[in-house]
């Protein structure tokens, strides 16, 4: 296959042109024809990506940064909302996107516009960019006639979103590099200092007091299996990131995440709020209730969450009230419980649900706010813990011998 550029007149006699993947020249041809267009020039591309781009390509792994989402769902809807063309509204985008991946994917998706498929449709081609959420309301605004306010309402929801995320792990840094500054203390304290102090003490041959003996057999142990432990660590590493990849080990992490110490919580509010913003969402552009639990099930990111989502769903197919799936759930407080009652009797959910969703996203951002407030005391504990055990260590049969020496 080869990358062919294109220039032609479509039946309206507009000038078209961009790029097609075939075998040959004359497949390029024929395809253009397939569509209406009359080929002008179809010359085969040249390779004008450069070296960084090439790597940027094959380090995004076919993804995109949810920054550049957020910005084609923006420029998208200014084009939409200003009656530019998709087919040339999109065309633009793609010659202006520097992302390779991102490039390559407008550029395919222009193409399908010109066949006559939908936008969605298009965008279903996709999946690694435009997940399930983004493509129904894609659908929903094309076929309500307000593709502008989907991709509008798609832009606000991915940058509330991304802005959580971001939250969650700038709240996080702190104790992450703490423990790492530990481990790594830990690892020069127990294969450097301690053997030179324990070469100290086998000089004078004094009786080592019990910390002393403890810290030289864990520096011993350290410095005779430290390899095999670093192969060990890094094993586990690796296949506890396999088996979360798994159907059964990411429904077990998402199940143990919640349960983690100070964390969990913090995790569970945000995994509701993204929940609940996106049900609002899906039900304000018009999805069907079913099917709007079903995409927010996949589009949480947590699979034991994702199968209540689904018993929800279930529960409204067999003709319970919203209200009670989501008390049987068990994965809401009452006073959430109470606004979706009232937003079901009163008509409004959606309105209900986003009041919903900004509760549990100012209860995260005060939680991520006292976060370091709260590790702050446990850091101290552990590293006190390892000055401690330092000092009795390894001062203890100092002084032990100075008093000696004194007698």
């Amino acid at each position: 296959m080869a990358l062919f550029d294109y220039r032609g007149r479509n039946s309206e006699g507009e000038l078209v042109q961009g790029k097609l993947d075939a075998p040959s020249r004359d497949a390029i041809i024929n395809r253009l024809s397939d569509r209406g267009v009359i080929p002008l020039e179809v010359v085969e591309a040249g390779d004008d990506y450069s070296l960084l781009e090439r790597l940027q390509e094959w380090r995004s792994q076919g993804q995109i940064r949810a920054t550049d989402l957020i910005m084609f769902c923006r420029q998208m809807y200014t084009i939409t909302k200003a009656g530019i063309p998709l087919i040339r509204g999109v065309r633009g985008l793609a010659a202006s996107i520097r992302h390779i991946t991102f490039k390559k994917v407008l550029h395919d998706v222009a193409d399908q516009l010109e066949t006559g498929v939908e936008l969605s449709v298009a965008m279903r081609r996709h999946p690694r960019i435009f997940n399930n959420l983004f493509i129904s309301l894609i659908n929903v605004g094309e076929n309500s006639g307000q593709l502008d306010e989907a991709f509008n309402q798609l832009s606000q929801y991915l940058e509330r979103d991304l802005e959580t995320r971001k939250s969650v792990k700038s709240a996080l840094r702190y104790p992450g590099f703490v423990l790492m500054a530990l481990v790594a203390a830990l690892v020069v304290i127990n294969i450097w200092v301690v053997p030179a102090f324990a070469d100290m003490f086998k000089e004078f041959g004094a009786e080592l007091p019990l910390p002393t003996r403890i810290l030289i057999a864990t520096s011993d142990f350290f410095v005779a299996y430290g390899g095999y432990l670093i192969v060990i660590v890094a094993g586990l590493v690796f296949g506890l990131k396999h088996y979360i990849k798994t159907e059964e080990g990411s429904r077990r992490w998402g199940e143990m995440s919640l349960k983690l110490p100070i964390v969990g919580d913090i995790v569970e509010r945000a995994s509701m709020a993204r929940y609940t913003r996106s049900f609002a969402l899906m039900l304000r552009s018009g999805v069907p209730l079913v099917h709007s639990l079903t995409l927010c099930s996949r589009v949480i990111d947590n699979p034991f969450l994702g199968d209540k989502i689904i018993a929800i769903r279930e529960g409204i197919e067999r003709g319970e009230s919203l209200s009670q799936t989501h008390t049987n759930s068990k994965m809401f407080t009452p006073l959430v419980l109470q606004m979706i009652a009232v937003g079901e009797d009163s008509g409004q959910v959606d309105v209900l649900l986003k009041e919903v969703a900004e509760f549990y996203e100012r209860e995260v951002d005060y939680d991520l706010a006292s976060l370091s407030a709260r590790i702050e005391p446990l850091m101290i504990v552990i590293m006190a813990g390892m000055v401690l055990v330092l000092a009795l260590g390894i001062f203890l049969p100092m002084w032990n011998m100075y008093s000696l020496h004194s007698v």
